[in-house]
């Protein structure tokens, strides 16, 4: 992880981030740098100020905007887009209103893998190793995860980031049958079906096992930059710590061993040999015979979708 590395619970005023919010937020700061500090940021983005708020945190969280590092002598702290958020939402982007189900899978591993600021989000999705939870299991796991690393945050704020994350990627309870759009109160990360609540609504179990939805280019553009973050970078990395490993891309995107193995394999092809899979004495390895830019993978595969 990066030095600058924190991990930030709260932030998002108890909102998942609806459709739209990510758009509007990363065009308004190429737009204005300083919007989320504007008296009009409410009108600029026609929503209520704590959503102002909320849909800045979620853009920070999830990679699309960032510091602006050429700003000198400056209070007022202006942010810009990211690379990532000016090629994908940009009006000219790859996916500027996130139609694309493989985006929705891009912005997921962007917000668990952000390699400077963590959340409760990374820590159910990479830390947290059993199959499913309820919320009271969750709190005590990530309240003993800030106690051991010398974190303040109290109960409150751990059982609201609960709420949150369950809401991120599972349907509302209450929800009007008239509410599209900008007026839903869902998340678009739902179309994931990354978690999969029981009858009682008590128990949240993981949806483990194949992604359909998940192209193997999104695989491919999450296991360079995992390769990329490994200590050492390394150019061999077992099936089973991108399985299980640490923000590695089986346990963000949830897949089994079969699913991991079929994306390697599918993509010996796709990256013309620069990711192959071998077996030696029964143990699946895979290699990185030459550096990848995760970005152009995505760019490859967004000008692939346009032909």
């Amino acid at each position: 992880m990066a030095e600058t590395f924190k991990y930030r619970f709260a932030g998002h005023q108890t909102f998942a981030f609806r459709h739209g919010w990510l758009e509007k937020g990363v065009r308004g700061v190429q737009e204005c740098p300083t919007l989320f500090l504007e008296e009009d940021a409410l009108v600029r983005l026609g929503v209520g100020k704590n959503m102002v708020s909320s849909i800045r945190h979620w853009c920070t969280v999830t990679q699309l905007i960032e510091p602006d590092p050429t700003s000198r002598g400056s209070s007022a702290k202006p942010l810009r887009a990211s690379e990532l958020g000016r090629r994908l939402l940009f009006e000219d982007g790859w996916d500027p209103y996130l139609e694309d189900d493989a985006s929705l899978w891009l912005i997921h591993w962007l917000l668990i893998s952000n390699p400077r600021v963590g959340t409760s989000w990374q820590l159910l999705f990479s830390k947290y190793n059993r199959p499913d939870f309820t919320k009271r299991e969750l709190a005590t796991f990530i309240g003993s995860f800030a106690e051991r690393n010398a974190f303040a945050v109290n109960d409150g704020v751990i059982a609201r980031d609960i709420d949150c994350v369950v809401r991120t990627y599972e349907a509302s309870v209450v929800q009007s049958a008239s509410a599209k759009g900008e007026e839903s109160f869902d998340c678009p990360l739902l179309q994931l079906e990354l978690l999969q609540p029981s009858p009682d609504g008590d128990l949240h179990k993981f949806a483990i096992g194949p992604k359909p939805s998940l192209p193997a280019s999104i695989f491919c553009f999450a296991l360079a930059q995992y390769f990329e973050r490994l200590e050492g970078k390394p150019n061999t990395l077992s099936i089973q710590k991108c399985l299980y490993g640490e923000s590695s891309p089986g346990q963000v995107f949830k897949l089994d061993e079969n699913s991991v193995i079929e994306y390697v394999e599918d993509l010996e092809a796709q990256t013309k040999g620069a990711i192959i899979l071998d077996e030696t004495a029964g143990l699946k390895q895979i290699y990185k015979r030459r550096t990848l830019d995760p970005v152009q993978i995505l760019a490859d595969y967004y000008r692939g979708k346009r032909k």
